[in-house]
């Protein structure tokens, strides 16, 4: 298709306005959602425990998992406009007063920053769900990869920003991009729905007997429930804790440490096209490009675990983590916008998404205790694990049943 049809391309330029606009709102998003792990140095620095900030990540990701569920199920009934934009504008509040509050009380900084956790959780669901019902599944899935690296790409900005400012003022800079890009989401959205690009409600939710669970179980939700543990650990809490690893374990300074940071994260940005190019090649077989990717992960944590040197570690653990993310973006970029006839695209991406969070706030508090315990060394050792459980996983087992019992 050259650039004149696109351009004349109703279908296309709908997906193109709808796009945008999500992967701009959920860069602000993950901007702000990176901004702690990125600051953590600093702030340790400062005087903060990694075991006060772990516990802080740790009740963000509950209040963030819990919101998934709750605003996942609201977002199936009240429109994008207003769950996006107010979601947007009270975390940029919450946000801004973690940073005034962590000094002096500690623990209502920590409850604060919780709720900002559950406002953030209220963009994903809703934005997928307004994704897979207004353009067509092959441009849904491009959109999704859209906001996809934006959610990537929001780390290694956390990180420049962490870099250059002081962690207080890194706050204070994200609550104002989130304000505004509430105001901007509330605006454009309200634009889409007068000129129809946007509609709500054009695929009910079916019924059948056993209600929205027999549904989704047809639709391997266990299987990719899983995946969404496993994914959640690595894209989440292991580049929570990367600043604090490279600094720690390698030995770099905390400034040197954030730099790498950020270069490390922009390079796990491009995750997304990598996943899908590679996708495409295997001829958009989604699950066996899932395996692969799992697999991938494995080896390299493990390589991660062998090589001591820094510059090759760091690589390691790159190519480990964009790996498992690639297993990660097969599920939110190509499995959520395919359950669109289902008409539980938000309800069940929350739900995935409270799975990933939970998971990822449990592992953060461990994580953090096992750096003292049992030492970086054997910590890269359960993140090899993780991995090697989402081979097992991944293995197509329906297919190898069934071509066992056709044998029989």
């Amino acid at each position: 298709m050259n650039t004149k049809n696109i351009f004349n391309n109703k279908k296309v330029m709908n997906a193109i306005y709808i796009g945008s606009l999500c992967s701009v709102a959920y860069l602000a998003v993950y901007f702000a959602r990176n901004i702690l792990g990125a600051v953590t140095p600093k702030m340790v620095e400062g005087g903060y425990s990694e075991t006060y900030i772990g516990k802080v990540s740790s009740v963000y990701f509950i209040f963030y998992a819990v919101g998934q569920l709750i605003n996942g199920a609201i977002g199936d009934k009240v429109k994008a406009r207003y769950m996006i934009s107010i979601g947007l504008f009270m975390a940029g509040v919450t946000n801004v007063l973690f940073s005034h509050f962590s000094m002096n009380y500690a623990n209502v900084a920590m409850v604060i920053y919780g709720f900002t956790g559950f406002f953030l959780a209220m963009i994903y669901g809703p934005m997928t769900k307004v994704v897979s019902e207004n353009t067509e599944p092959v441009y849904a899935t491009r959109c999704s990869l859209g906001y996809t690296f934006a959610s990537f790409i929001g780390s290694p900005l956390a990180g420049v920003a962490a870099a250059t400012l002081i962690w207080q003022d890194v706050f204070f800079t994200s609550s104002v991009i989130l304000i505004l890009m509430a105001v901007v989401s509330f605006g454009v959205f309200l634009l889409y729905e007068k000129k129809g690009i946007v509609k709500y409600n054009q695929y009910a939710r079916k019924k059948e007997n056993g209600g929205g669970v027999k549904i989704l179980i047809k639709h391997q939700i266990i299987k990719f429930t899983l995946i969404s543990i496993l994914t959640g650990v690595v894209r989440t809490t292991v580049v929570f804790w990367l600043p604090t690893y490279i600094s720690q374990y390698l030995g770099f300074s905390t400034e040197t440490s954030a730099l790498l940071f950020t270069g490390a994260t922009f390079i796990i940005s491009f995750t997304t096209f990598i996943s899908i190019f590679i996708y495409e090649r295997l001829k958009r077989n989604m699950n066996l490009t899932i395996l692969l990717m799992f697999i991938s992960s494995a080896i390299f944590f493990m390589l991660v675990y062998i090589v001591k040197q820094p510059v090759l570690n760091i690589i390691f653990i790159v190519v480990a983590i964009m790996s498992s993310n690639g297993a990660a973006t097969m599920l939110w970029s190509r499995y959520c916008p395919s359950l669109r006839d289902t008409g539980m695209v938000s309800s069940a991406t929350g739900f995935l998404d409270f799975i990933s969070y939970m998971s990822a706030a449990a592992s953060s508090t461990i994580f953090a205790n096992a750096v003292s315990d049992i030492g970086w060394g054997n910590l890269i050792l359960v993140w090899f694990g993780l991995m090697m459980a989402g081979v097992v996983v991944a293995l197509p087992f329906d297919r190898i049943c069934k071509k066992y019992v056709k044998a029989e």
